[in-house]
């Protein structure tokens, strides 16, 4: 059985596209969800597919306090959180796999 980990990640339907932050306890799991739009919603409905970035936390409620902050920041900020660790928009996937 896969550890647990919680996590915020962002997602993005191309380099400086639409994003979509959210906020889990199995990333790679999420994610496969997204990409297969088994996800209703934002995701599917914008092509937002693509893992750009994550960070994982010690707690659950840590993770929920990341992604409501990360909400509130201006889009400017979010693309350079992405492209401090990720400046080719790469998909992150393969890393958590």
């Amino acid at each position: 059985m896969r550890q647990r980990i919680p996590c915020v990640y962002i997602l993005a339907s191309r380099r400086n596209g639409t994003l979509y932050i959210g906020v889990t306890s199995d990333l790679p799991s999420r994610v496969w969800q997204h990409e297969n739009d088994q996800v209703p919603g934002f995701t599917q409905r914008h092509r937002v597919h693509t893992l750009v970035w994550y960070e994982a936390h010690d707690t659950m409620e840590s993770a929920i306090r990341r992604e409501k902050a990360l909400k509130e920041w201006k889009r400017a900020w979010k693309i350079k959180l992405i492209e401090d660790r990720n400046p080719y928009w790469r998909d992150l996937g393969c890393e958590i796999r």
